[in-house]
């Protein structure tokens, strides 16, 4: 169980709460080509397309890809923050 004075919790994700979020392969945010990476919003592991093969290639999105979190993170705050999670863009999963 998560607890509310978890070190992944430090950096004010309240902007997270409620949002929906959908599981897909990593994509770079479409509005700023020059950023070759990502960081999940608690944990900061690296999202990337590049070779290193600590780069996470997949994980949890908001609909935009402006925001990640890696799946560690998302099993252990889904409840906390009450995600929606849909399977594509447009579609809830059950």
């Amino acid at each position: 169980m998560v607890e509310e004075n978890d070190w992944r919790l430090l950096s004010g994700q309240e902007h997270l709460r409620g949002v929906t979020l959908v599981h897909r392969p990593y994509r770079q945010y479409e509005k700023n080509e020059n950023c070759l990476h990502d960081h999940c919003s608690f944990c900061w592991a690296t999202f990337s397309l590049g070779e290193d093969p600590e780069y996470l290639k997949e994980g949890y999105a908001t609909l935009d890809d402006y925001y990640w979190i890696c799946p560690k993170c998302f099993e252990d705050f889904k409840k906390m923050f009450v995600w929606k999670l849909v399977k594509r863009d447009d579609e809830e999963c059950t």
